[in-house]
């Protein structure tokens, strides 16, 4: 571990010392070279928002108003979601027991949004593991049957409709099909006996911060759905569109050109604006209630999915910069937060015409680490000196 740690600070020293000695960009000066570098035709006339961290005032603007596709940095909405209206510390529990009546099992569970396929990996990321509530199970349909798996009955509560897709195959190989059949929690806890097999998820606040440093676009999918019935809204993507809305407009946000199709930021259908997210970032890095959500982005050149950024586009900034990535053929985007000497920028830019392909994508992520890079610095802590007493 030390010796990786390193490895990583010896690197870190070769990038800055390799990087141009060039200063950060003053608030005055930004205007003007950012407006040049915007005109890069990699970027395709991109828009884009800077916002003083501190006094919330606009420093740069560009398209800021217009309807542009976010690709992944949509999922910082799911994010906010999530801290809105889940308790962080809070985990999901399945359990599986044999059922009141003869032949039937009962899976009780809360829709925990991670179950894993692999057992390997579920015990050490300390998720629930569907290899061990499967064969657990199995092993006590079995007992409890005198070794029969014919004619047996499963009813089941908040499953994902993957996951019993996923319980069925791993059954069926095992020579185990009985009837599935979907019931509410409360029949399932009227309906179950003897507690067979229990797993839990990691808490919310973990799952969070994998969903966004690395991405992950069913926990986002999931995660918004949660958070969306637990506001009052629907179980679906119409739900999740309401409480995107929703979150907006409690933070007096206008939500007009706000279109949600997913949380995931996968569909091309989905619209905000560089403004909207750009003072939806400022007001959220200024509430306690979701610093998660400030910590678990991926930071440049360190962690999730930034941690190939900035190395060679723009050492200055390895560090600094903690935002969202997004992706899509023909559109690259990204939004956080960057340290300029005095004081941190909310920035967002969305780069959504972009021509397709992969070359164009790498073309337009180098363009927006070196426009970054041109205000990065690590912020300078005002030092007060003691006062002298009087003699």
């Amino acid at each position: 571990m030390r010796a990786k740690v390193g490895i990583f600070l010896l690197s870190l020293s070769i990038a800055l010392s390799l990087a141009p000695a060039q200063a950060a960009l003053s608030a005055a000066s930004i205007p003007a070279v950012f407006d040049e570098l915007l005109k890069s035709a990699v970027l395709s006339n991109p828009a884009m928002v800077l916002i003083d961290g501190t006094t919330g005032q606009v420093v740069y603007e560009k398209n800021s108003f217009s309807q542009r596709k976010p690709a992944s940095v949509m999922k910082i909405f799911a994010g906010v979601a999530t801290l809105k209206y889940l308790d962080p510390q809070s985990s999901f529990v399945t359990n599986i027991s044999l059922g009141v009546e003869d032949r039937t099992l009962v899976i009780s569970g809360s829709y925990d949004p991670w179950i894993s396929l692999d057992h390997r990996v579920a015990r050490k990321m300390k998720r629930t593991s569907l290899p061990y509530l499967a064969f657990n199970s199995l092993s006590a349909v079995k007992k409890a049957n005198k070794g029969s798996l014919k004619k047996i009955t499963v009813l089941y509560s908040g499953l994902y409709s993957q996951d019993i897709s996923n319980l069925k195959k791993f059954w069926a190989k095992r020579g185990f099909k009985p009837v599935m059949r979907a019931i509410t929690a409360d029949e399932a806890l009227l309906n179950s006996a003897a507690l067979v097999v229990s797993d839990t998820s990691p808490r919310i606040s973990e799952i969070l911060d994998y969903m966004m440093k690395w991405s992950e676009n069913n926990l986002a999918e999931r995660l918004a759905r949660l958070s969306s019935r637990a506001s009052g809204s629907a179980f679906n993507s119409k739900g999740v569109s309401d409480t995107f809305v929703k979150i907006l407009t409690d933070l007096e946000i206008d939500a007009s050109k706000l279109t949600v199709i997913d949380a995931s930021g996968l569909s091309k259908e989905n619209r905000i604006t560089a403004a909207m997210m750009g003072e939806l970032l400022y007001k959220l890095r200024k509430d306690e209630k979701y610093a998660l959500l400030y910590e678990s982005m991926p930071v440049g050149g360190v962690s999730g999915t930034l941690r190939s950024r900035f190395l060679t586009t723009a050492p200055q900034a390895i560090g600094l910069v903690r935002a969202k990535t997004g992706t899509l053929n023909g559109t690259v985007t990204l939004a956080g937060y960057i340290e300029s000497v005095d004081r941190e920028y909310v920035f967002v830019t969305l780069a959504d015409e972009i021509p397709r392909g992969t070359r164009a994508n790498s073309k337009a992520r180098a363009a927006i680490d070196r426009l970054l890079g041109r205000i990065a610095a690590p912020i300078t802590p005002v030092i007060i000196p003691e006062a002298v007493p009087a003699p």
